[in-house]
């Protein structure tokens, strides 16, 4: 959904979703009354056996994103030690703001932010890529958050190659220059061909090796499958569909087994490797329109992640393959085409009795834009947002988008947030 990995968060669902959800806000903000005990009043809880209330588990987080240095760096070619103190400094304020879980971008674009024996160094480091920074920011980030109490959930896009389509701009020993048969352009990008099998595996095994060698807590991965749909644009894999694609009923289907695959193969991996690490998929808000398909929500938008992504991310929910889903539901309460009161119990029922824990993806960064619905600009918003998700057991926390709109909070929508909701810290559900 991003143009820029999370700014996608702000190119996909602020400028993505604001092209592709069909219709206009509605500022509708009423919201049901919270339970006792709800996390309107400052601690979320639930009564024990004997009718004491205990504080709930619930996660906390928000995105570090570093793709482009939208969050971190604040720019390329800082200096280890500068580097190292804008990271601290992020895992200082999720302290500050009583998070527990920062989720942090280490693969944005087939590059590495340790030093991986598959892929490059992240040209967001250095502003050179392949260069070596002189320090380990995934180490740090993992030592450093540990010790503050915090997890850190390991951030990767499986696919994105480069923000622009001339291979020959990648370092000579980029294995998308070594393996050019792997790689097409769209949209102005280049992407891996999720239809190969050869890369399939290879992505699995540049992310495994963070995994392997680092004591994250969750792998993570956000919406981009195959890449949201570009007008007049075609995302030509006809030739890996002929070679594939015998058995299926249309492309379509072969591209959601595809990513199917992908998201099986690397869940079964990474529990054999360490079995307490947990993984984890932030899609798009909407699976598909109830228009579209009955089991759908009641949602309008443009973009389905099923027909349009071709990432069945409902499926991956009621097969088990993932230990939580934290769906992007980036829109005000009210929003006619897409309304986050309709979008959260949709969720919490399709979670229900899977095992697999609820997350809310939370659009921080909308509050205060003026370019944002009138809803936006009211500081309550996303406590409201919280409220309401009290009254929905499935919903086990709040991730947001993103790092930088923490820290500045320009409309005091954190600063209410954790007022009304977060007043002390608690730990994830896991």
């Amino acid at each position: 959904m991003r143009q820029l990995a999370r700014r996608g968060f702000v190119a996909g669902a602020a400028g993505v979703v604001a092209g592709v959800v069909a219709g206009v806000t509605a500022a509708g903000d009423a919201v049901a009354a919270p339970r006792q005990g709800s996390a309107r009043h400052g601690v979320p809880s639930r009564q024990d056996a004997h009718g004491r209330h205990v504080a709930r588990r619930e996660l906390r987080g928000m995105w570090v994103a570093t793709v482009a240095n939208v969050d971190w760096p604040s720019a390329p070619g800082l200096s280890a030690a500068q580097q190292q103190a804008e990271l601290i400094a992020y895992l200082d304020e999720a302290v500050e703001r009583r998070l527990n879980a920062v989720i942090f971008q280490v693969r944005p674009t087939a590059d590495a932010l340790w030093p991986s024996p598959y892929e490059p160094w992240a040209q967001y480091l250095t502003g050179v890529q392949g260069q070596d920074p002189g320090w380990d920011p995934l180490g740090t980030a993992v030592r450093e958050a540990h010790r503050r109490g915090l997890e850190l959930h390991a951030w990767f896009n499986p696919y994105r190659v480069a923000n622009h389509t001339d291979l020959s701009k990648l370092v000579a020993t980029h294995p998308a220059r070594l393996h050019p048969e792997w790689v097409l352009p769209y949209g102005g990008k280049l992407y891996y061909n999720p239809g190969l099998p050869e890369v399939r595996r290879f992505v699995q095994d540049a992310m495994l090796d963070a995994v392997r060698r680092y004591d994250i807590d969750a792998v993570h991965w956000d919406d981009y499958f195959y890449p949201y749909p570009v007008a007049g644009q075609v995302f030509d894999d006809d030739a890996t569909y002929a070679k594939y694609g015998a058995g299926f009923p249309d492309k379509a289907a072969w591209r959601r087994d595809n990513t199917d695959r992908l998201v099986r193969e690397m869940a079964t991996r990474i529990k054999a490797v360490k079995k307490n690490v947990q993984f984890g998929i932030s899609p798009f808000g909407v699976w598909r329109n109830v228009a579209t398909d009955p089991l759908g929500s009641d949602t309008k938008a443009g973009v389905q992640t099923y027909d349009d992504l071709h990432a069945d991310t409902r499926g991956w929910i009621k097969k088990g393959w993932i230990d939580y889903i934290c769906p992007q539901i980036y829109w005000n309460i009210g929003f006619a085409a897409a309304d986050y009161a309709k979008l959260l119990p949709w969720w919490d029922e399709v979670v229900r009795g899977t095992g697999v824990d609820l997350f809310i993806g939370e659009a921080l960064y909308k509050a205060g834009d003026p370019a944002q619905p009138a809803a936006w600009q009211d500081p309550a918003e996303l406590s409201r947002h919280i409220d309401l998700a009290a009254d929905y057991d499935q919903v086990r926390g709040h991730v947001y988008f993103s790092g930088k709109d923490v820290v500045t909070d320009r409309a005091g929508t954190m600063a209410r947030v954790v007022a009304d909701h977060y007043r002390n810290r608690v730990r994830p559900p896991r």
